[in-house]
């Protein structure tokens, strides 16, 4: 059944590269964009098809070469089939890597959002830590991050704080951030030393381009006033922030961390625009059978997805039950492990879901 679905995908990736040599589909722009991403999408997994498939004759031919009525033949060949039988188990892994359909957001930059939940000042300080998490894991991969608003509460804390991260694959390191952190420490205000939970959100948003959703100027109010938060001497003197509220869905995004006007509308601009592409990309996953269902955790905000005991030096993933014993490691950036964890489980799924 394997050998046959990858004999079908290499017929498919035949014809499609014959395709894309008739003129009459170059010339029609978009089946000629279609046709394309699925080329570049099947060329590896075809390259690696005619090598799998010559592989397995190989090894029909080693079977054979053992009922043998030469010792030495046999036990050449017993050797041999060794090799070839972990070389197709290897191949075999790879390949069905390669047949997990491609995520849409895996190329694009993302906009994190982090607000403070149940906790009061605790919570925010909460806020603050992962948004230097986020920033140093970004730091040590070599990605950029800016803020596009913050709403600082001192002490390094924030009620809210909304940032970008540029770089390759963030999106696949990142998505898995979405949903309710929970600490559970003694808060700096605390004079009794008894443990506090707290709770903040994250959400996380690929940037979507002018391509990917539409947004009419018709369908908008766009207001300007006075910024009341971080932002130096420019507060309460000019009107450079700008709140936009798109009137279809109600949806508001404000944004004040810059002293112009113009670049404060234009990253409120970029936040409605995730916005709106994440909505537009729930509503299509809510159309989707319960199968092809991330298994993971939805992503949703309201779900609870992980823990920060500090009293016993445990983060705990509570999507895969994975618990590692380094919170002052993981908050200075060193997010790799817990990661990498879940891009594993995230593998495993999908091979189940598509029957890989």
């Amino acid at each position: 059944m394997f050998l046959n679905k990858l004999k079908s995908l290499n017929s498919q990736f035949q014809r499609i590269e014959k395709e894309l040599e008739d003129f009459s589909i170059v010339a029609n722009k978009d089946k000629y964009r279609e046709l394309t991403k699925q080329y570049f999408y099947l060329r590896p997994l075809a390259e690696k098809c005619v090598r799998y498939i010559k592989l397995i004759d190989d090894i029909k031919e080693i079977e054979e070469l053992k009922r043998s009525n030469d010792d030495e033949i046999i036990e050449m060949a017993f050797s041999e089939y060794n090799e070839l039988i972990e070389k197709k188990n290897q191949m075999e892994s790879e390949i069905k890597i390669l047949l997990i359909p491609p995520d849409l957001n895996e190329n694009k930059n993302i906009i994190v959002e982090i607000r403070a939940g149940t906790g009061g000042a605790e919570a925010a300080l909460f806020v603050g830590d992962l948004y230097r998490m986020y920033t140093r894991f970004a730091d040590r991969n070599g990605w950029r991050h800016e803020i596009l608003d913050s709403n600082s509460t001192g002490l390094g804390g924030f009620k809210e704080i909304i940032f970008e991260i540029y770089g390759s694959k963030v999106w696949r390191y990142f998505k898995f951030e979405r949903g309710v952190h929970r600490v559970q420490r003694v808060p700096v205000t605390e004079v009794s030393g008894r443990v506090h939970t707290s709770a903040v959100t994250v959400a996380v948003l690929s940037e979507a381009k002018e391509v990917d959703i539409e947004i009419k100027m018709d369908d908008l109010r766009i207001d300007a006033y006075r910024a009341s938060g971080a932002g130096g001497q420019h507060i309460n003197k000019t009107d450079s922030a700008i709140r936009i509220t798109h009137l279809p869905t109600g949806l508001v995004v404000a944004c004040q961390d810059e002293r112009s006007q113009l670049k404060n509308r234009e990253k409120a601009f970029k936040v409605l625009r995730a916005k709106l592409y994440e909505q537009k990309v729930l509503e299509q996953e809510k159309e989707l059978s319960y199968k092809r269902k991330q298994q993971i955790g939805s992503g949703d905000r309201s779900e609870k997805i992980r823990t920060y005991n500090f009293p016993q030096n445990r983060i705990t993933d509570h999507r895969i039950g994975y618990t590692v014993h380094n919170i002052t490691e993981v908050l200075d950036g060193k997010l790799s492990e817990l990661v990498n964890k879940l891009i594993e489980n995230e593998i495993e799924v999908k091979l189940k879901i598509n029957d890989i």
